[in-house]
């Protein structure tokens, strides 16, 4: 790149959560491979973000380059309503195969913040069909994030979330306590007394509650036992409130499962999926419920399902998405998985005894550390760019979600990168 084109791009162009008033510096990328950046001054820079988790086999994969180049002689794109082809086929079947049953039922969308918008609407829809219009407010817990679109944004954390300033215009939902208890801590039950109440109280206006399983991602990087969502599924069930599981970060096995709900050995009965879908190639995100629940939000007046993207369904992406999905089908993430998380425990250990540090926590392919402050991102993202590795912070929390093909030494050099940084900035 060119002085002029940072030029431009500092002058033009509005990257996410960012000011235009004072921007952080960008770096510019000109190729990717494997887990590396490619810079245009040359420099590589070992990627621990997995471009927001979602480049899971890793970037210029052959056989996605492959599906994608297949396809794109074909045809890019053609409108899903009223048409069908083989892509979408093809990827629809391998995500009921992949997940539980009785979850047979795809949406398609083009994002994960859609895909959630795409859930909440079938359950207010679905209790509109059975006659109780009264239930379309959605329960959920702190320190979630769902995306930042206007129904998304309603069910983020209403103070951490990153959308207080849209409080007043925003849809009024009820918030539980977040889970306080651990993946490997020691289960009590008083851990969902708080959420339990919130039913009791609420659930005649409940249409569902909706939850990251496991893992809350971007509204605190936080894990949690698995029976917490055990529980919820049992007061779902008990008050009849549908349970929406958001998976667009955890799916596709970055928990060590393939999808998290699975820890608890439950099954949602809407489930949201995006971010690796395609393995980080381009956007696409899929609304998965089941048939009951499918056909009961076809008996309202309108007759179908409100909603239908221009792009639903694109079969570049959903080409792509089916070759990733196969290379899953195929089992490599089930040791590519536990080793990384092995190697992140051995590594992150040592972060443990620095005083700024907070908590260190892993769980599967994601590794964080919470420090006591919040880091300055123009500095220590700068800091990071010199140890030769793409790690992005938010908050007082420094992370990383590798790809799954990550070495031993890549992910040694990464997590050597970030000790270096954060005891000498912070």
């Amino acid at each position: 790149m060119t002085p002029s084109d940072f030029s431009f791009d500092k002058e033009h162009i509005w990257h996410p959560y960012t000011s235009l008033i004072a921007p952080l510096p960008c770096i510019g990328v000109v190729e990717a491979h494997g887990v590396e950046l490619v810079l245009d001054d040359g420099r590589r820079l070992i990627d621990g973000m997995s471009s927001w988790w979602s480049t899971i086999h890793g970037y210029n994969h052959p056989r996605l380059n492959e599906a994608a180049k297949n396809q794109i002689d074909k045809m890019s794109h053609v409108m899903f309503g009223g048409i069908t082809h083989p892509s979408a086929v093809s990827m629809c079947r391998k995500l009921v195969e992949m997940t539980a049953k009785p979850l047979d039922r795809v949406f398609i969308s083009d994002s994960g913040s859609v895909a959630v918008e795409v859930a909440l609407k079938m359950a207010i829809q679905y209790w509109v069909a059975k006659g109780q219009p009264e239930k379309s407010q959605m329960l959920t817990i702190e320190h979630g994030y769902h995306g930042d679109t206007f129904a998304a944004m309603s069910v983020c954390d209403p103070v951490n979330g990153m959308h207080d300033l849209f409080t007043g215009v925003l849809a009024k939902q009820r918030f539980a306590t977040a889970p306080q208890i651990g993946f490997d801590d020691e289960w009590r039950d008083s851990d969902i007394a708080p959420l339990k109440a919130l039913f009791e109280a609420h659930h005649q206006h409940a249409a569902a509650i909706i939850l990251e399983p496991i893992v809350q991602g971007a509204g605190g990087m936080r894990m949690y036992h698995p029976n917490y969502l055990k529980a919820v599924r049992e007061l779902c069930d008990e008050y009849d409130v549908l349970l929406i599981c958001d998976e667009i970060a955890t799916g596709f096995g970055r928990t060590g499962k393939l999808f998290a709900y699975e820890h608890s050995e439950v099954v949602p009965d809407i489930l949201c999926l995006g971010k690796a879908l395609t393995g980080g190639y381009m956007s696409l995100a899929a609304t998965i419920t089941t048939a009951a629940i499918g056909e009961m939000i076809c008996k309202t007046k309108a007759g179908v399902f409100m909603h239908g993207p221009t792009f639903m369904g694109n079969p570049l992406a959903c080409a792509v998405a089916t070759e990733s999905l196969t290379m899953l089908q195929e089992g490599d993430w089930q040791t590519q998985v536990p080793h990384i998380e092995s190697q992140l425990k051995h590594h992150f250990s040592k972060f443990e005894q620095l005083p700024h540090v907070q908590d260190v926590r892993v769980l599967g392919a994601i590794g964080v550390i919470e420090l006591v402050e919040p880091v300055n991102m123009a500095t220590i993202q700068a800091a990071f760019v010199e140890q030769g590795i793409w790690v992005r912070p938010f908050g007082k929390l420094v992370y990383i979600m590798p790809q799954y093909i990550i070495s031993d030494d890549e992910l040694e050099t990464l997590c050597n990168g970030i000790y270096k940084v954060i005891t000498r900035a912070c």
